[in-house]
């Protein structure tokens, strides 16, 4: 029973822990559960790939702080995320939206693999068949050569 603990202990000192400080947490918890749904879709625009709420990062806190200061101002989450993307570009979104220029990106891809697979389509169909069979004739010719 004791190894169990201790290992259900170390597993859950092992999770990840978010970044956020305690000075950071609004009082409201309503909109401190909104904060971090936000922060969590907000890419650290310098650890590349991490959500702002698992960046440890000054500028990933600054943001943090902003968004919180949004929300206390009575924007909506749209709005404070549409503030963060003013601010620092579709770059800052974990998940781009598919819309203008990201919409190129979005279609490229798939639209791509089609083309691919119609030109290796297309291949394959004119592909030349292999050998026709041999004529009586030919047959008897090659037996003959072969016998000799």
């Amino acid at each position: 029973m004791r190894r169990l603990l201790l290992a259900l202990t170390m597993l859950a000192l092992a999770l990840p822990a978010l970044a956020v400080q305690p000075d950071e947490i609004l009082a409201d918890p309503a909109l401190e559960a909104r904060a971090r749904e936000i922060t969590a879709e907000l890419r650290c625009v310098v650890c590349r790939n991490e959500s702002v709420d698992d960046s440890n990062a000054d500028i990933a806190r600054d943001i943090r702080l902003m968004v919180r200061e949004r929300l206390v101002a009575g924007d909506t989450n749209e709005e404070a995320i549409q503030y963060m993307v003013d601010r620092f570009g579709e770059f800052v979104l974990l998940n781009p939206r598919a819309t203008g220029a990201n919409l190129i990106l979005w279609v490229t891809g798939p639209v791509l693999l089609i083309v691919g697979l119609g030109i290796a389509l297309v291949a394959i169909r004119r592909r030349k068949p292999g050998p026709e069979a041999l004529s009586d004739a030919e047959e008897a010719r090659l037996r003959q050569l072969l016998e000799e």
